[in-house]
């Protein structure tokens, strides 16, 4: 019981309490401004079902692709048009399959397909949950910004907000047993796409916005492929730093702008880095995962004279695919199976567990103290963000889902597995 109560006061510390985040800023990457996952939008309800959508719309393919936006218009990839041979076992990379995919804008007034951009691609093998459109974009004024695979090789592609390519830039080999899916980010003009997989070539990649020239690369040793979302690690009075996980080189904090090495901490990990790291209180939580196994480090970064150190590990309660939220004073731990725990911060006290049912890949996210669970299946359960344990409502959208929602104009956007769906304020 002691180890379980000192590891959650670390991984509250870790999650903090990000509401200021949620200030109305673009929602331009995963999970949103600084990847909290919490969101203003006064008119959505507790209970999400039909009668409460704004408007749905069927995309022009599916995908598990999370939406982002910028401005009026959203952005997300999906796989097609027509059908996506994929590759039997086995054939892994050297498949030369051909399919189609598309990043797919629409207008976030009524979900106007406002244009697709279309690339051919040489289809993989992956795990039957993943999907050719898994990576989601990242945005800024100008331009947006993709990473997938193709024919055994890694791609960073820009379109601008009218839907023509900018520039591809390509970041080597790529060879994963699952298949792809990490996200970019974009910081100061800066993309940066990490490509820890099992091949020859992991390295991590600053780019140019504007020109995707190579501002700075970093070899890194191959391992269990990373899918992580870099997360931004603000110390006070010094630079922001972008964190990176992965098996085989631990916890990674380099500059954005140059790519220098800050601090480096080796976990021992042995499984596959999915659920992003989490950044709050001067430390940084870190999982990775396979099956039923999981692992995970609580980093306390170089303070003083001291250098970058594991404080704590947890042994229970760790996701592999979502990523916890905390919103007040109270941590919600939301793992794969469907459990969400809250957690006294001063304490560590666990004050409930409950649990939902079904698989949970979907990150929570948080509107005016309201938690909005989702399930693969689409299964939505809403609870109140407080010290006691009390169930809103529950709905069910059309179809499952893989993809976490974007909260941005006073709404909510769901992306399914082959719709986007907004809800918010009628006018």
């Amino acid at each position: 019981m002691m180890h379980f109560t000192r590891t959650f006061i670390s991984c509250m510390l870790l999650v903090g309490l990000c509401a200021a985040a949620a200030d109305g800023q673009e929602w331009t990457r995963f999970r949103g401004p600084d990847g909290t996952g919490i969101g203003q939008a006064d008119g959505i309800p507790a209970k999400i079902d039909e009668s409460s959508y704004t408007w749905k719309v069927k995309l022009p393919g599916p995908g598990h692709s999370s939406p982002v936006l910028w401005g009026k218009k959203i952005f997300l990839t999906c796989e097609g048009p027509g059908k996506v041979v994929r590759p039997k076992r086995g054939m892994g990379d050297a498949s030369t399959t051909l399919a189609n995919r598309q990043l797919v804008c629409l207008s976030a007034a009524d979900g106007k397909v406002l244009w697709t951009w279309q690339d051919k691609f040489t289809t993989y093998s992956h795990n039957r949950l993943n999907s050719f459109a898994a990576s989601t974009p990242a945005a800024d004024a100008e331009r947006v910004y993709l990473t997938w695979a193709s024919g055994g090789k890694y791609f960073a592609v820009a379109i601008d907000h009218a839907g023509k390519k900018v520039w591809q830039r390509e970041l080597g080999d790529f060879s994963a047993k699952h298949g792809a899916g990490a996200s970019p980010i974009v910081v100061d003009d800066i993309v940066l796409v990490g490509n820890d997989h099992m091949g020859k070539t992991s390295t991590l990649t600053g780019l140019d916005a504007k020109s995707g020239a190579v501002c700075w690369k970093i070899d890194r040793k191959s391992g269990p492929t990373s899918y992580i979302v870099p997360a931004i690690y603000r110390p006070a009075g010094g630079k922001a730093q972008a964190i990176f996980i992965s098996c085989a080189e631990g916890v990674t904090s380099v500059n954005p702008a140059d790519g220098k090495v800050n601090w480096q901490v080796d976990c021992n990990f042995t499984l596959k880095a999915v659920a992003s790291p989490v950044v709050s209180g001067g430390l940084i939580f870190v999982s990775t995962g396979r099956g039923g196994s999981r692992e995970s480090a609580v980093i306390r970064p170089p303070t003083g004279t001291k250098g970058a150190s594991i404080a704590f590990k947890l042994d229970k309660e760790v996701p592999y695919v979502p990523t916890p939220i905390a919103v007040g004073d109270y941590l919600f731990v939301l793992n794969d199976t469907g459990t969400l725990t809250c957690v006294e911060p001063a304490t560590g006290k666990k004050l409930w567990r409950e649990r939902f049912s079904g698989t949970h890949y979907p990150s929570p996210v948080c509107i005016d103290g309201r938690i909005y669970l989702i399930n693969n299946k689409g299964e939505m359960s809403t609870v109140q963000a407080a010290g006691k344990y009390k169930l809103l409502a529950t709905g069910k959208l059309p179809e499952g889902t893989h993809a976490t929602p974007a909260l941005a104009n006073g709404c909510m956007y769901i992306r399914t597995i082959n719709h986007l769906i907004c809800v918010g304020a009628k006018k």
